[in-house]
């Protein structure tokens, strides 16, 4: 089991500057941005499942998730927000999860924005 060490922070606060650094000097990062774009690959469960929701009209013409269009109905509306989050959220914990025990290092780095935000310091990571 590693020691994990969490960076969060809001856009542009340099998450990715540090997490960089540390991968460099050979540290495992585990970036929760990464895990919440690979999941919403086209052919993944989650894409389908966003464009049945949504409409075809939320994907761009390679079949991909065209996120300006995704931010401008759950910003606009709450309640859509609130869908996705609960579509993904447990998607992105799972693979984190999956990532973080593969893991055999000392210690990793776990990139993730909304640590604080979606109560993720109080809860254990599962192994």
């Amino acid at each position: 089991m590693s020691y994990i060490v969490a960076l969060t922070g809001g856009i542009g606060s340099g998450k990715s500057t540090v997490s960089d650094a540390f991968s460099r000097l050979g540290v495992p990062v585990v970036d929760a941005d990464i895990i919440a774009r690979q999941v919403v690959k086209p052919g993944t469960v989650a894409l389908q499942q966003i464009a049945q929701h949504f409409g075809s009209s939320i994907l761009l013409a390679d079949g991909s998730l065209d996120r300006k269009k995704l931010r401008a109905k759950i910003f606009s509306d709450p309640d859509e927000k609130q869908w996705l989050n609960r579509l993904l959220h447990p998607l992105i914990q799972q693979q984190t999860q999956q990532q973080i025990s593969s893991i055999k290092a000392p210690y990793l780095l776990w990139v993730v924005p909304l640590l604080v935000e979606n109560n993720l310091c109080w809860r254990q990571i599962g192994y």
